[in-house]
């Protein structure tokens, strides 16, 4: 299934896609795409709904973050082997963990609003990890079953406030408003046969910027939910986000740093596109 949220921010309602790409309305059913709607329980009593039975979603209408009430969204940093090589740093031997602010998560379409003072505003295409079932201290071999799904997330970044200020800053530079559209949907897992065979996309006004699959991750997603599991419990509706592939702003000779005005286009196989205008801040 692909799951989704539509209408206004902080309104927003269920909703799923058709067999033929028709956006429905699953008010009648569920109240959220939540906590409550992403258990294996859960799940399974919505693919027993007919979705061509169910309203269409007005056209035009906004699409929000595909899951609601998130508690907390854990990045990855540095796990793709070939964007630590173009950032000049070692391979980790242990997975980078950093936290975004959920008041950072917009829908996919939603603008990007420069934050004040910015100079290096970045963007990365990442794979999202949304979990199902509360996991702590899991294994590896059954760190999948406490997965719902899979989304696309821009972990979008400002590195002046990360890199730049003293002692390094991860959190500044990566929790502003805005700073991490999710969706447009939550692909149940059982859609996603091989989440390791991924590629990923990012475009900035019609140039290719980044291009990458996920077999080229470090720290693959068994591995990850099982480390994240040992640190902090992990909840319905929280979302790993995996890490980039090469191809962020500041690793051209010279950097290209997102400006106002600016389109991002990204994708991850299977799972959509997303689209974000740069805006300047209100």
């Amino acid at each position: 299934m692909k799951l989704f949220r539509h209408g206004e921010s902080d309104k927003e309602k269920p909703g799923i896609v058709d067999a033929k790409g028709g956006l429905r309305d699953l008010s009648a059913h569920i109240g959220d795409i939540d906590e409550a709607a992403l258990s294996s329980e859960s799940l399974k009593k919505l693919r027993a709904i007919d979705p061509a039975a169910l309203p269409l979603v007005q056209g035009g209408t906004r699409i929000g973050p595909c899951v609601g009430g998130i508690s907390k969204i854990i990045a990855i940093g540095l796990n793709y082997s070939d964007h630590a090589e173009e950032a000049g740093m070692p391979i980790p031997a242990e997975p980078i963990i950093f936290m975004k602010a959920t008041s950072a998560i917009c829908g996919p379409n939603d603008d990007v609003i420069t934050p004040r003072d910015s100079t290096q505003l970045d963007y990365e295409v990442e794979l999202g990890i949304v979990i199902g079932t509360r996991a702590n201290y899991v294994s590896e071999e059954t760190a999948l079953d406490y997965v719902a799904g899979y989304c696309i997330a821009n972990d979008v970044s400002e590195r002046g406030f990360q890199i730049g200020r003293p002692g390094g800053q991860w959190d500044k530079g990566k929790g502003c408003d805005t700073f991490a559209p999710v969706g447009p949907w939550m692909v149940t897992k059982d859609e996603i046969p091989d989440p390791q065979n991924l590629d990923l996309e990012m475009d900035v006004n019609g140039e290719k910027r980044q291009r990458g699959n996920t077999s080229r991750m470090i720290f693959n997603i068994r591995q990850l939910v099982a480390d994240v599991s040992k640190y902090m419990s992990l909840l319905p509706g929280d979302i790993i986000i995996t890490g980039t592939p090469p191809g962020v702003g500041m690793g051209f000779n010279p950097p290209k740093f997102l400006q106002p005005g600016d389109e991002m286009r990204l994708s991850i196989s299977g799972l959509g596109e997303q689209r974000q205008k740069v805006v300047s801040v209100r």
